[in-house]
């Protein structure tokens, strides 16, 4: 599902998701398409179901949002290991 279409389902709420489809772009993450897994009214519900998924699957890609943002775009952040000195 597009983020425009989960606006328009899932007005003024909380969604959990996964994100099916994403690009890079100058240090953002875009998310473009996702696939909702719950909805909640509370952000701290969502936050919590969003922990379980992550525990449960922590190779897939889970976030929660409200549908007031226009655009999934998400600064990246990179982690790195710096070697031997």
């Amino acid at each position: 599902m597009r983020w425009e279409e989960v606006r328009e389902q899932f007005p003024d709420e909380w969604v959990v998701c996964e994100a099916l489809a994403l690009r890079s772009e100058d240090g953002y993450c875009f998310i473009d398409e996702v696939a909702v897994i719950d909805r909640f009214d509370d952000s701290k519900v969502a936050m919590k179901r969003y922990y379980e998924l992550h525990r449960e699957k922590p190779n897939r890609e889970y976030g929660f949002f409200h549908t007031s943002r226009v655009t999934l775009q998400l600064r990246e952040k990179w982690a790195g290991v710096r070697g031997p000195r």
